[in-house]
């Protein structure tokens, strides 16, 4: 009798200080997520310092810092085009001090390249904010003769084995931009990948290599000055700083709009709380005229989506580029 009645008196004990320990650990929870942000954020870039992702992110949490009135810190985790930066985004405790100035590859390209199963880039992240989206032009050395997509598409078909692309290596956004325009035309080009933009255009423009994607603010400074000729752009409106070119659709390529994108994400299960304060900090960065005034000096234009938008995009991107590597064979690790 005695036993029974100690044993129900320690399970009471223990029933009441379990109670009040989860009702601590929860009030702490609230506090820290009402408290938010306390102290540093980190903000991984999955690139190496000094590329246009490094640069642009730095930009956006100098920004964001004004808004929080916190410091966001840069951290650079490179390595296989951003999956290495992604992969630490995803496996960080998701409490709102960990996140990630994420470029459309590391999401839509990269995993599936390198046929990744490190993450599921559509339910593994928590989706905050596009932030800004930019464009490729097709840029074409001027000893080519062809003067427009149509005309290096007939170029192409009459003269399958003299029709190269190059690209800032295999698997990259320019890389597949090409391939898509080779899969869309049922044309033969050849790839020859290089390391980086600059010794592609090196070629283009020496006429080694037929033509190449490049992003628009870049590519802008062989067009005009007549190094390079602009044939066409992949956005589905034309660009504001290159408005005599003619966006792809324009140039017969029904249906091509490639989009390289900026946004920021965190680990799954960031709570709600944290959530809105986050949104609401970044939709205020994208509305800052200094901001925007940077953006647009770098050949950026911004994007005013939310969080669903984004996921969107990635739904369409992911789905868009598996069809263009699956149907390529466009694999780094066969």
């Amino acid at each position: 009798m005695k036993t029974t009645l100690f044993k129900t008196a320690i399970t009471q004990a223990l029933q009441i200080v379990c109670g009040v320990t989860l009702t601590l650990g929860a009030s702490t929870s609230a506090l820290a997520q009402a408290n938010w942000p306390d102290r540093p954020i980190k903000l991984i870039v999955g690139y190496a310092p000094g590329g246009p992702v490094d640069t642009t992110g730095r930009v956006f949490a100098r920004f964001l810092g004004d808004e929080l009135k916190q410091t966001v810190v840069i951290e650079n985790k490179a390595g296989a085009s951003g999956v290495i930066g992604a992969d630490t985004t995803a496996k960080a405790t998701p409490d709102g001090y960990t996140l990630n100035f994420v470029a459309s590859p590391s999401l839509t390209i990269s995993p599936i390249v390198q046929r990744s199963k490190l993450f599921n880039p559509r339910t593994d992240f928590t989706l905050i904010s596009p932030v800004v989206s930019f464009a490729n032009v097709l840029l074409i050395g001027p000893q080519i003769p062809a003067k427009s997509v149509t005309e290096l598409v007939d170029y192409a078909r009459k003269n399958p084995e003299k029709v190269s692309f190059g690209s800032a290596g295999f698997g990259g956004s320019n890389h597949l931009s090409a391939e898509l325009l080779k899969q869309s035309t049922k044309t033969e080009m050849l790839h020859v990948p290089y390391k980086g933009n600059a010794p592609a255009m090196v070629d283009v423009l020496g006429g080694k290599v037929t033509f190449m994607f490049d992003i628009t603010s870049t590519g802008k400074a062989f067009i005009d000055s007549g190094k390079a000729r602009g044939l066409a752009v992949t956005s589905k409106q034309r660009n504001p700083s290159l408005p005599n070119i003619p966006t792809m659709i324009e140039a017969g390529i029904a249906d091509y709009e490639v989009l390289g994108w900026f946004a920021v994400i965190g680990p799954k299960n960031i709570p709600q709380p944290i959530i809105s304060k986050l949104t609401a900090a970044v939709d205020a960065v994208k509305r800052n005229p200094d901001f925007i005034k940077a953006m647009e000096a770098g050949g950026y234009s911004l994007d005013k989506g939310d969080a669903k938008a984004l996921s969107a995009t990635i739904d369409r991107d992911y789905k868009m580029w598996e069809d263009v590597i699956t149907k390529g064979n466009i694999y780094s690790n066969q």
